[in-house]
């Protein structure tokens, strides 16, 4: 990645738009650093501009990591002070309603279908967890937002498949993207980009901040029952599976034998920040405790902290530092806050090797994580609102 005051490279149309691998997520470090005095608004609007240089992706298939969406986010984390792209972002926050609703009501006749789910249609990366998540930080009052949160409920409701009675959420493919197509068993699966967690993050942060509809408490009861059910007992605490597909349920046991890689995307820490603003949502103070101590006990795992190869958002020590930094803020436990340091340290030795623009699994992320752990302050942009952990 670059951190030059200009943007001038080329790259296909589709991925300036891109929060995970463009101009769009490269653009939320120079909105932090020129918000915080450490950097030039010339270069933050240098790289806003190569976000937007090309039509921007404004169709059913636009997420809140990519397209309309995503450019939108990128304003908003700019708009201080507010008139600063004001114009822009009325136009682009009338596109995203309209996709919200349209989505949404795809995703309920969908529903009422019987067919099972998609990752891209609930998802918080391209679905509509991702939609909720821009419109709660940006429209919170719509009804685009209260007709996401509707269809976020209305999936956590059982329907049947192959005979017995599954969570909504069921997934009609597998979890391997290749030649444009996910391969794999279909299955259920628990993570926070493509998984149940995402919805719960989303649901937990609309309730805390009294923004409930119907049934959108039990929903949440719903899904956190189904983390207790797959809740795993190792000798150095609790886990959970990736997924669980139809053989596993039925045999009442994942296949998973011990705990992955400790990540936001997937692993415990993700998990366990959802299953924390869940807690804090219900008012479960016990609940939360286990969600806390479930994340202490990996975070001081050697065994899980080897897994970790990387610096970026996704799977690295970014994303991993970020979601405790903000499990701290909240928790009722005192042992993850003295854990700071030791993976701030992690964050910052690993840092050098994340190259590349982006932001899940870029330089942009890394660096995002790095002026937490520097300042020991919430990000000014909110940044960090696209991941759900805030």
């Amino acid at each position: 990645m670059t951190t030059a005051d200009t943007a001038t490279e080329d790259e296909p149309a589709w991925a300036t738009q891109s929060l995970d691998i463009g101009a769009a997520g490269t653009a939320l470090l120079h909105i932090e650093r020129a918000r915080t005095g450490h950097g030039s608004w010339k270069a933050a609007h240098a790289w806003i501009a190569r976000a937007s240089a090309h039509d921007l992706n404004g169709s059913l298939t636009a997420g809140l990591f990519l397209g309309a969406p995503a450019v939108a986010f990128v304003l908003h984390a700019a708009a201080d002070p507010p008139e600063r792209y004001q114009v822009a972002r009325e136009t682009l926050d009338r596109h995203v309603r309209d996709i919200a609703h349209q989505r949404a009501d795809s995703a309920l006749t969908r529903i009422a279908s019987g067919q099972p789910t998609r990752f891209h249609e609930y998802d918080l990366l391209y679905g509509l967890t991702g939609i909720g998540a821009l419109l709660l930080r940006t429209q919170p009052d719509s009804t685009a937002l209260e007709h996401v949160l509707t269809y976020v409920v209305a999936l956590t409701r059982p329907v049947e498949h192959h005979g017995q009675q599954l969570p909504g959420w069921w997934v009609g493919h597998g979890t391997r993207w290749h030649d444009g197509a996910y391969h794999g068993p279909h299955h259920l699966n628990l993570g926070v980009a493509h998984g149940i967690t995402g919805p719960l993050l989303l649901l937990s942060q609309a309730a805390r901040r009294r923004l409930i509809v119907p049934g959108h408490l039990d929903a949440i009861q719903t899904i956190t029952g189904w983390l207790k059910r797959w809740q795993q007992a190792g000798p150095t605490g609790a886990w959970w599976p990736e997924t669980i597909t139809l053989p596993e349920i039925t045999a009442g046991q994942p296949g998973q034998r011990r705990a992955a890689r400790p990540s936001w995307c997937y692993g415990t820490p993700g998990i366990a920040r959802a299953g924390q603003l869940a807690s804090l949502a219900l008012g479960d103070e016990e609940q939360q405790r286990g969600y806390e101590q479930a994340l202490a006990d990996c975070l001081t795992d050697p065994a899980q902290l080897q897994q970790i190869t990387d610096a970026g958002l996704c799977h690295g020590w970014a994303g991993v530092y970020q979601t405790v930094w903000r499990a701290a803020q909240d928790a009722v436990t005192p042992r993850l806050a003295p854990l700071l340091p030791t993976l701030g340290q992690q964050l910052t030795s690993h840092a050098d090797s994340r190259s590349g623009e982006g932001f899940l699994n870029g330089a942009a992320g890394t660096g995002l994580a790095v002026a937490t752990h520097t300042t020991k302050q919430p990000p000014v942009s909110g940044w960090d609102t696209c991941l759900l952990i805030d």
